[in-house]
């Protein structure tokens, strides 16, 4: 009977040692996963911008990030293109550095030749953070920080 509790005690200590780590690895895989969907949907503007020969906006709302022609055609539907929407507790903050006025819209543009505005993007949320710096002239993100909780 002692051996049995011993060795039972031995399992929970092996599994209270182990969840913490897993919980970790689970934190890490959704934060890298949000940083490919931002991506995805940037890849997408950029694509759509030099594929249609027009200008495309990543547009913040308050739960979503909207990917939209700059201007719509007059048979063309007003609606996005494409959506990322944003978790509860999730935080999705743009930063334009080259912006000429002090309070920007919430809108970064991709223009036809395939090139866009700089951005920082801020990623905050319950499982980690990241921060990306895009460039302006291939709008790949390179990331400054990424912290896993």
């Amino acid at each position: 009977m002692i051996e049995i509790v011993l060795a039972i005690f031995i399992l929970v200590l092996l599994l209270l040692l182990a969840v913490p780590s897993l919980r970790g690895v689970l934190d890490d895989r959704r934060l890298r996963r949000s940083l490919e969907s931002f991506n995805d949907l940037v890849r997408q503007a950029e694509e759509r911008s030099v594929a249609e020969q027009r200008a495309y906006l990543l547009v913040w709302e308050e739960k979503k990030i909207l990917l939209r022609p700059e201007a719509f055609r007059k048979d063309e539907e007003l609606k996005p293109t494409a959506e990322l929407d944003l978790r509860r507790g999730e935080l999705l903050r743009l930063i334009l550095p080259a912006a000429l006025v002090k309070d920007p819209p919430a809108e970064w543009i991709f223009w036809p030749s395939g090139t866009c505005e700089p951005a920082l993007i801020e990623f905050k949320s319950g499982f980690g953070s990241w921060k990306a710096s895009y460039s302006a002239l291939s709008a790949r993100g390179e990331l400054t920080s990424y912290a896993a909780k």
